[in-house]
């Protein structure tokens, strides 16, 4: 860490080894796995009436996502650094906003993490299920066994991130391809078939009656929904957090956030769609209400046991990459608070043989296991969805603002966008990004605050404010410090951090 800013500043040591495939499969990576295979059938339950708008709340979620991610490729093409949001925010309106947009980031894709860990186990039972493997689904249904076998994933991905980027490149790449492979099977399964053909072949079984009703009103159900449907997007900003590892990063960056979120977003609407065009949303209503669902398990009565064993392998498989790019992004949060300053200076320890940020990354696999056990012992993890979505819309709307302040706060860096470089055209983004953003915040809040729940601590709102306050707390301690070393934050915020 520096407290100062000479020049010729020493280089962090992370390793510029991340290239436009690699930062790419990180984002598709982060994006594709519970946000598609289980929030548009459990989004049912917890939106109530949505019935079969789901695809206009999609379309609603897409569209502030969109412009997020513009958001992001400007001020990434500018400020191509580890840490990301902390970074740009930092760079752009102030050391404390910076810290508050990436703690709140930091703290929902933790939490994330523990969730999509806690998930994978009950998609490897469903698959046991298919292959007709009874004793292994009987096991894999235990609840024990379930939170051992959650762990376990998540540290075995702690280990691969100790290993350095390229490590985590050659893990994700094979598994995003396998993972596509698997859920075209989805795709064709469900515009080859119909919903009359769905309830014959239900009936016949005699699973599942289906629940007779209408949608609700369209404004009263799509925009809730499409705020629980935005964190099917998130994830591309695990490809700013490596902005410190990217070859090339000023291209390379906006490059890959634009080619991660139009991929996945034609293949949420081409997957979202299929299989609401197969099932009747009736069914899927009365099936999440009921338990969990997921896409391949909706899909299974159409299918062979041989196809239904390859898509519900493809949908363990979605999960499951998911955790690689995530624990790089949140331990690159970590390393670059702790080099300017504003957080514990073990954060910033890189690993010299393989360029990890060890301390930081295992820090974060703290939070991430606490998010294992919260879901465990809550019996619900829809939670943690509902934090991550309150986190990651204060952190959007904390970008779209630095967008608009850093020419008048930055003019140097302001003058490095190389995304949209049209001032006018950048404002216009931003101040949309800023309203649809912020509309959705307060949808989400107002729906998590005005919800019927155990306890306050189930209140995801409630729960945000008290990990901010906690962080602002070590915040202010460990800016204190670095006062009282002759550190001066802000003028190490003015420039960037050291390569």
């Amino acid at each position: 860490m520096s407290d100062a800013l000479p020049d010729g500043a020493p280089r962090t040591g992370l390793r510029r080894e991340l290239g436009l495939v690699g930062l790419a499969a990180a984002g598709i990576g982060s994006m594709v796995g519970a946000g598609i295979n289980i929030v548009p059938f459990a989004l049912q339950r917890s939106v109530p009436g949505i019935g079969d708008y789901v695809l206009p709340a999609y379309f609603m979620a897409a569209v502030p996502a969109v412009l997020a991610a513009l958001c992001y490729a400007m001020l990434g093409s500018a400020m191509p650094r580890a840490g990301g949001s902390y970074v740009y925010a930092s760079r752009s309106i102030g050391p404390y906003t910076g810290f508050l947009a990436s703690f709140s980031q930091w703290f929902g894709l933790c939490i994330a993490i523990g969730v999509v860990s806690y998930v994978i186990p009950p998609f490897l039972r469903d698959t046991a299920k298919a292959a007709q493997w009874t004793e292994l689904a009987v096991v894999l249904e235990q609840r024990t066994i379930r939170l051992i076998l959650a762990l376990g994933f998540l540290w075995t991905f702690v280990v691969v991130n100790l290993r350095g980027v390229k490590a985590v490149t050659r893990t994700l790449v094979p598994l995003v391809v396998l993972v596509f492979l698997c859920s075209g099977l989805v795709i064709v399964t469900g515009f080859t078939h119909g919903p009359e053909e769905y309830r014959t072949l239900v009936e016949a079984r005699g699973e599942g009656a289906m629940l007779l009703g209408t949608p609700g009103a369209f404004w009263t159900v799509v925009p809730p929904a499409a705020a629980v449907l935005f964190s099917s997007f998130i994830g591309f900003d695990v490809i700013a957090q490596a902005g410190g590892e990217a070859r090339n990063p000023s291209r390379t960056l906006p490059m890959a956030i634009f080619l991660a979120i139009g991929v996945v977003g034609v293949f949420y609407f081409a997957f979202t769609g299929a299989v609401y065009r197969a099932v009747p949303w009736q069914y899927i209503a009365s099936a999440s209400a009921q338990g969990d669902v997921t896409a391949p398990g909706l899909l299974t009565p159409l299918v062979s046991p041989a196809v239904g064993v390859l898509m519900m392998s493809g949908a363990a498989l979605a999960l499951i990459k998911d955790l690689p790019g995530m624990l790089l992004g949140v331990s690159r949060l970590c390393f670059a608070w702790a080099e300017d300053g504003v957080f514990p200076r073990a954060m910033s320890v890189v690993d010299p043989a393989t360029g990890t940020p060890r301390v930081a990354l295992f820090s974060s696999a703290i939070l991430s296991t606490l998010g294992i056990l919260g879901g465990h012992f809550a019996g619900d993890f829809f939670l943690g969805v509902e934090i991550l979505v309150t986190a990651m819309l204060v952190n959007f709307v904390i970008m779209a603002l630095s967008v608009l302040r850093l020419p008048s706060y930055n003019p140097a860096l302001a003058r490095e966008v190389q995304v949209l470089r049209s001032r006018p055209l950048q404002i216009v983004v931003a101040v949309l990004a800023l309203i649809t953003l912020t509309a959705l915040l307060v949808v989400q809040c107002y729906r998590d605050l005005t919800a019927t729940v155990p306890g306050w601590y189930a209140h995801s709102t409630l729960v945000w404010l008290v990990v901010m306050t906690l962080g602002t707390l070590v915040y202010w301690r460990e800016t204190r410090a670095l006062a009282r070393r002759g550190g001066d934050l802000t003028a190490i915020t003015r420039v960037l951090p050291p390569e």
